[in-house]
């Protein structure tokens, strides 16, 4: 499919990387590299629409059963789905199963005839991700299939180690912050072969590390906060984004 540079609509599908966590607003809610991007495209097109079905913690099947159907019907001609690494992060996964309902889910928002993006989504340097880099690579191979299939573009986040730096991360270390999703917004931008801002993988200046007593209160603090909650809502079957409704779930006229 050939890009077009001039949307008039999009329409972001995913988890809580697509939702905007942790880029904090000050009334609590999330903005993230989407809503940037939206903004950014608003900008050059009067008139334009757009949508975010992206719930936290949702899993590749939900996203195919509760986004997927509604996305494609909208008709934008910009869509963007990022999904699958809540499955591939969870102790037991079937990547096999996940990869082929990815494939189905890009599939169907092919159907729609917009433009869609892919993404092989970062990862935060550390042990969590040598531990799953062999189920995320696998996913990202079949991310790297299913867009030659149908003609979407592929950002690779994955391959940036400036998006590694713990530096672009929250205190969660599951989610970028601010500065991390206003990059991730620039590299979709220029995926879309729109003018570049800036350089979305820039390394940051050199810094020293913390020292040993700064990383153990961060290590205990991240426990005490994200680490325990995490392992509780696993344990009894819950999400973090049960009942919780998409933030913009009709294709409506942009309004920042």
């Amino acid at each position: 499919m050939e890009m077009n540079a001039h949307y008039t609509s999009f329409v972001a599908v995913g988890d809580s990387f697509t939702e905007g966590m942790s880029d904090g607003l000050p009334d609590g809610s999330y903005r993230g590299w989407a809503d940037l991007l939206a903004a950014r495209l608003a900008a050059r097109s009067p008139g334009f629409r757009y949508a975010n079905l992206a719930v936290r913690g949702k899993l590749i099947g939900q996203i195919v059963d509760e986004q997927c159907g509604p996305a494609a019907a909208m008709g934008a001609d910009l869509v963007t789905l990022v999904g699958g690494l809540n499955d591939v992060l969870r102790p037991s996964c079937e990547v096999d199963r996940v990869c082929a309902l990815l494939d189905r889910a890009a599939a169907r928002l092919a159907d729609g005839g917009g433009q869609l993006v892919l993404m092989r989504s970062p990862g935060r340097r550390g042990p969590v991700l040598e531990r799953f880099r062999p189920r995320m690579e696998q996913l990202f191979a079949r991310i790297d299939e299913a867009a030659e299939r149908h003609g979407a573009v592929v950002v690779d986040l994955y391959g940036s180690r400036t998006l590694g730096d713990p530096r672009l991360w929250a205190d969660d270390r599951l989610h970028l912050n601010a500065e991390g999703h206003r990059r991730v917004a620039e590299a979709v931008w220029q995926a879309l072969g729109l003018d570049a801002e800036s350089d979305w993988d820039a390394p940051l200046p050199a810094a020293a590390p913390p020292g040993w007593g700064t990383r153990r209160a961060a290590d205990l603090r991240f426990a005490r906060e994200h680490l325990v909650p995490w392992v509780g809502r696993r344990l009894t079957g819950r999400s973090s984004g049960d009942g919780r409704p998409a933030k913009r779930p009709e294709l409506l006229p942009y309004e920042g």
